[in-house]
């Protein structure tokens, strides 16, 4: 049992005292809690450091709080009622009991006294905290309140008793202005875009994907990269709903010919979600794609990209130059700027001023200028620049280098004294040079200003509930050039599929890099514009790992699998 002296430690040093994490551990995470604000236990979750489990364990000790199963709990309406709806969701309590004067409550984070202060003052009750698993605080206030989130199948049967009198022979593309604004604004129609909302900000969706076909109405989530559908849809309701989006998005649904783009900003779970809309007219209707950027999930600091050691190491280091270009590579959804972000949070201190120009901006940093591209303007990236080097900046970051201009002022930026990160679209990290090359810089510019190149991909995580070792087939071993010696004293494992990764085997992602660092003897190569083949050979003589390696790696540390890596990188 925890002493008073105990409890006037801190937290982390309970959790080193009981060998639960190393001192490594505990300052990774104090690192990213300070850009999160998230409890310190819930980082080290998050960075699969420890599990829930445990942390609860710690805590009920440390607090002298018990910890109860709430799938063991009858909840009781009367109980409920005693705090309102609003109030449980603003605090994220459940109340579970009721005795005389006392409420015990459920509650998400047991560290914050002043949350039960204030319910205290709200409430007008004696109030007693109980420990339980933080997700299922969540799942119970979603589940017992009244006036909580429905069904998808309840929302389809409202669907079904609400519009069925809609005339099957009236055609899609002759249905009404003034019709698309009621149906849009029907509660089922509501009902259901709010609920595919929700549950894509709980499943950590990418994206939302709705698409119309002659005879079917799909609706499918991104998640780590891959494409889900989710609850078929009749297709007579692919009108009312898009419409509704439509309308949240401020776009003009009496325009159903031309490409449109829209914007959502909503509060889910007491944090904000911004949504990107963009629709797109087809055969059968207009398809529209959701993007959602949802700061709290991801991972705007470097630890928790998934990096290998060796490769954090060296990104730091580089983010602590005085000057220099250094760029990130990679196809579209490989991460790239989530890598910028994540860089530019480690360096975000107060004696530094950053700047970033960017299209679109997809995450609001504290403390750091961002500038939204607008080429109908005439913002574009080339002219930002111009005006961002007359505001004393240490640090900028350029969304994409998409034209000579750009680069060149990119470079001049560099030359006098400023650090500059930018992303380009190449295959590989050796390749970039010759991109450069043939956008026009010139080499005696590119050895003067570049620092280093960093190509990424991302690739899927092995579920840690369902993980189990196994032995990899033939074919893909001869897929990756693998042979009897590479395999020796190696383990790989794989996930069955269990409910917490969906039946998938997978869960989250994490980052493979390959990252060249430009020398003096690459420089020489760069002058004689050298082929993309002797570049290669020249970083990997002066220790690039490149992306295969990178990923075979990750998967012998059992954090991945063989097929991913076969899957996210270029065998040669």
């Amino acid at each position: 049992m925890t002493t008073k002296e105990d409890k006037k430690k801190l937290f982390g040093q309970i959790l080193l005292e009981k060998k639960l994490v190393s001192k490594d551990q505990i300052k990774d995470a104090l690192e990213i809690q300070k850009i999160n604000g998230k409890a310190l236990g819930d980082v080290l979750v998050d960075l699969e450091y420890t599990t829930g489990n445990r942390i609860t364990e710690v805590l009920s000790d440390y607090l002298g709080m018990e910890i109860i199963d709430l799938e063991n709990v009858e909840f009781n309406q009367d109980v409920l009622d005693k705090i309102p709806h609003s109030i449980a969701q603003l605090y994220r309590i459940i109340p579970i009991a009721f005795n005389e004067s006392t409420i015990t409550v459920a509650q998400q984070d047991p560290l914050d006294i002043q949350q039960i202060d204030d319910l205290r003052f709200l409430i007008k009750y004696t109030v007693k905290p109980v420990l339980v698993e933080r997700e299922d605080v969540a799942n119970a206030i979603d589940k017992y309140y009244t006036g909580g989130h429905e069904s998808v199948e309840e929302i389809l049967d409202k669907f079904q008793h609400d519009l069925s009198a809609t005339n099957d022979s009236e055609s899609r593309e002759i249905i009404e202005i003034e019709h698309l604004k009621e149906m849009s604004n029907e509660t089922p129609i509501k009902s259901f875009v709010n609920l595919i909302l929700l549950q894509a900000i709980v499943v950590k969706a990418s994206d939302i994907h709705f698409e119309v076909f002659e005879n079917e109405f799909r609706v499918r989530y991104r998640i780590d990269g891959v494409l889900r559908e989710k609850v078929p849809v009749p297709v007579l309701f692919a009108n009312g709903i898009i419409s509704r989006i439509k309308v949240m998005a401020h776009m003009d649904i009496a325009e159903r010919r031309l490409p449109q783009d829209g914007r959502i900003f909503l509060a889910i779970r007491g944090h904000s979600v911004d949504i990107r809309i963009s629709t797109l007219p087809t055969n059968h209707g207009e398809s529209v794609v959701m993007r959602i950027l949802d700061k709290s999930s991801v991972s705007l600091d470097l630890v928790r990209l998934g990096m290998m050691p060796d490769n954090l190491k060296t990104v730091k280091q580089l983010m602590h130059k005085p000057n220099g270009i250094i760029l990130v590579t990679g196809p579209t959804g490989s991460g790239k700027t989530t890598t910028l972000y994540a860089c530019l949070n480690h360096v975000n201190v107060a004696g530094l001023k950053i700047i970033t120009t960017e299209d679109p901006v997809e995450y609001d940093i504290d403390g750091i200028m961002q500038i939204q591209i607008n080429p109908e303007i005439d913002v574009t990236f080339s002219n930002c620049l111009r005006s961002i080097l007359r505001q004393d900046p240490d640090i900028i970051l350029i969304g994409e280098i998409r034209d000579l201009e750009t680069l060149e002022i990119a470079v001049q930026a560099s030359l006098t004294g400023h650090l500059v990160l930018s992303t380009l679209h190449t295959n590989d990290a050796p390749s970039t040079i010759t991109r450069l090359i043939n956008m026009g810089l010139q080499p005696y510019l590119m050895t003067a200003a570049l620092e280093a190149v960093i190509s990424q991909r991302l690739v899927k995580k092995i579920c840690r509930d369902c993980k189990k070792e196994y032995t990899p087939d033939n074919a893909i071993l001869h897929e990756l050039k693998l042979h009897d010696h590479d395999l020796r004293n190696k383990q790989f494992y794989i996930g069955t599929g269990c409910s917490s990764c969906n039946r998938t085997g997978y869960k989250g992602r994490m980052s493979i890099l390959e990252i060249m660092s430009v020398n003096e003897e690459m420089c020489s190569h760069i002058i004689k514009q050298s082929s993309t083949e002797t570049i290669r050979e020249i970083a990997r003589k002066n220790g690039m790992r490149t992306l295969l390696e990178s990923g075979l790696s990750a998967a012998y540390k059992g954090l991945t699998t063989l097929e991913e890596v076969a899957r996210e990188t270029s065998i040669n």
